[in-house]
């Protein structure tokens, strides 16, 4: 044990017949900062880190995790960081003046490492780590087997449970017509549930249903099995399983020709011809039995670009993009090493390739082999193709990248020095002493004084930060002025009290743990205040706002209002309004903050304001409780609906009679529409 009240760490593996078992215990050496802003300020001591494979963590002045990295030799890997200072990669020296303190924990192998690395970087997403982002929304097609009568659609966004995902492609339009061919062969249902549940209401299908491109099981031509066997077939024919539906459509069509039933054996030679031309929509690139993820990389020194073709059954299936910013000097194989771990790390087994084709090998990369197998239940071959047809098609995909990198640059071009710039001008402009790096705006909404609600939305670097919005139902009724007062003295009384929980507000020698909870390690809500507090109105909100944290004696918090009017600037007690330049990049990114600030605050008030009316038409009912208003509102799906309807049409609802009806209609008849 060192000395210096280090502890110590250990790591013990234990084998049986069917897995290895990783004991570890270990607890972080934790070194707090002697002077912000110099990485000397937290160097380890000399051997106290182990020359061991580990995973470890730089955090912030306020314990936030900034970056995570993994090493064969964390005594290698981090002495590095801190030996010459002036030779490290710009963005790599931001990253350790950010940093306060550093800690570890030891691993027994680089599989090992590669999995705890990523469940942090999940976790804490840290700002300083690789992030690859979509560079646009794909859409796939989705089969929705998870429902009793699957449905064909095209869906963007995270992917839900149960349903089956083929893609992604590059226009939602490519989807449709693939779809409109193949709905001859297998039609499957593709309406929405609102469709499908008025076209049994009423026992009539939709136009699909009568032009045989749906099978109509709204209104029983088909059982849930028969329809769900379609819903199959269509994902076996997506899934590269192409030719069995061919011949047996080839062979129907000659017994139907022999039987002399030409018109349907016409038909079937459509239905074939429909199948093909689907299939000569996906290009034959590699073996029929191929199926591989072809990636690629373009690269400058600020930003990366990756483009994936998906090959199965030899066919190309989809294509999708991503692009990252460089956080600090990486060789193409690490770019690669964590694009993979980014990519399958949560992907389900079916939906995984036998076979990898990078650019560039992982540094790791049986240790990358392995978890990809893990994950993909068999074996998954990671290489680089030298010749032939795969090497032919990793050229095309290079080309793809190159150009998906190029018309980045030209979105973004001026992005990046944008964001800092707009901070800059909002600094200058409002006299800060620093660029405002995490902006927190509040706005409130109300009709009429009626459901006043109030928004928090948090913007981090000049771009918004979702999971840190906050909303609020206000408890006063005293006017926009009142209402901001009593939001902020809700929000930072909470923030006060995490600084007492978590022992900021003790004396020196008491521990501190910071904003992170240390039983989650997680950040505790409000944890974290921020440099500018933007109100949504003129002088009298912000005097408003600055009156609260004086009275909770916050003072390192600036506020300034913006008003709609005429877009100024205003500051807490002065008698005239900041003026920006129209063309200002600081008073765009603060209209951005504000207007994000209204939408999250009027959503709120619409779905409260929705759920009052519901609620407030039916409670004037006698004899109505919670549970009969519920089963009428999901019966007749409005207050609305249900006040058109008959009694003996409400009587049809559970648990209502006849006299309880007549009292409904002749309630709700008295009430204004």
């Amino acid at each position: 044990m060192p000395d210096d009240g280090a502890a110590g760490v250990w790591v013990g593996l234990r084998r049986d017949a069917t897995r290895v078992t990783l004991s570890v215990r270990a607890t972080r050496l934790l070194v707090v900062a002697r002077s912000a802003g110099s990485p000397l300020s937290f160097r380890p001591k000399p051997g106290s880190i182990p020359d061991s494979p580990g995973v470890y963590r730089f955090r912030d002045a306020r314990g936030r995790v900034i970056y995570v990295g993994k090493a064969k030799s964390l005594r290698q890997r981090l002495n590095s960081y801190f030996a010459d200072f002036s030779a490290l990669h710009p963005r790599t020296q931001t990253m350790l003046t950010t940093a306060a303190d550093v800690d570890w924990t030891v691993v027994g192998t680089e599989v090992e490492a590669l999995q705890l690395e990523y469940s942090w970087i999940k976790e804490f997403d840290p700002r300083f780590n690789v992030k690859y982002r979509d560079d646009k929304s794909y859409p796939y097609l989705a089969v929705t087997l998870g429902e009793d009568f699957p449905r064909v659609q095209v869906m963007r966004g995270a992917k839900r449970k149960g349903t089956r995902y083929f893609g992604p492609y590059s226009h939602a339009w490519a989807i449709r017509e693939t779809v409109d061919l193949l709905l001859r062969v297998f039609p499957v249902r593709t309406c929405s549930a609102g469709v499908f549940k008025r076209a049994g209401q009423i026992g009539r299908p939709c136009l699909l249903g009568y032009i045989d491109k749906c099978s109509a099981p709204c209104v029983g031509r088909v059982t849930p099995e028969e329809h769900r066997a379609l819903a199959e077939d269509f994902c076996d024919f997506m899934a590269g399983n192409t030719s069995r539906f061919i011949k047996r459509l080839e062979k129907e069509m000659r017994d139907a020709a022999s039987e002399q039933e030409y018109e349907r054996a016409a038909r079937l030679r459509d239905d074939i011809q429909a199948l093909q031309r689907a299939l000569e929509k996906q290009a034959v690139v590699l073996g029929e039995g191929t199926d591989a993820d072809v990636i690629a990389l373009a690269e400058d020194p600020l930003e990366a670009a990756v483009q994936v073709f998906y090959v199965r059954g030899g066919r190309i299936r989809g294509q999708r993009g991503w692009v990252v910013d460089k956080v600090e000097e990486s060789t193409p194989g690490e770019l690669v090493e964590q694009f993979l771990l980014q990519m399958y790390a949560e992907a389900a087994p079916e939906s995984m390739p036998r076979e990898v084709l990078v650019p560039a090998m992982p540094p790791d990369s049986e240790a990358v082999a392995e978890l990809l197998g893990e994950q993909r239940r068999a074996r998954v071959d990671v290489r680089v193709p030298q010749r032939g047809d795969k090497r032919a098609l990793m050229e095309t995909v290079e080309r793809n990248a190159k150009e998906s990198l190029a018309q980045h640059k030209i979105r973004r071009a001026s992005d990046l020095t944008t964001r800092s710039k707009a901070l800059q001008e909002i600094a200058d402009a409002l006299d800060l002493d620093q660029a405002p790096l995490r902006i927190e705006c509040y706005d409130v909404s109300h009709l009429q004084g009626e459901n006043v609600v109030a928004s928090m939305v948090v913007f981090e670097d000049g771009l918004a930060r979702k999971s840190e919005y906050r909303r609020f139902a206000i408890k006063t009724n005293e006017g926009d002025v009142a209402s901001i007062y009593e939001v902020i003295m809700r929000r930072f009384r909470r923030y006060l009290e995490e600084r007492s929980a978590t022992g900021e507000l003790a004396p020196d020698d008491q521990d501190v743990h910071g904003p992170i909870d240390p039983e989650t390690g997680k950040p505790r809500k409000f944890a974290y205040p921020p440099n500018l507090v933007v109100v949504d109105g003129a002088g009298p909100q912000a005097a408003a706002a600055q009156r609260a944290l004086d009275e909770l004696g916050i003072d390192d918090v600036s506020v300034c209002g913006l008003a709609k009017r005429l877009e100024e600037v205003w500051l807490p007690g002065d008698d005239q309004p900041v003026i920006m330049p129209r063309s200002s990049e600081g008073l765009y990114l603060l209209q951005r903050v504000r207007d994000e600030a209204h939408r999250f605050a009027i959503t709120y008030h619409r779905s409260k304001r929705s759920k009052t009316v519901k609620e407030s038409a039916l409670d004037g009912v006698p004899g109505l409780g919670p549970a009969r208003r519920q089963a009428l509102l999901k019966h007749f799906g409005s207050v609305k609906k249900l006040r058109e309807a008959t009694a003996p049409e409400i009587c049809e609802v559970p648990g209502i009679g006849p006299s309880l009806a007549e009292v409904i209609v002749s309630t709700l008849k008295g009430d204004s529409p």
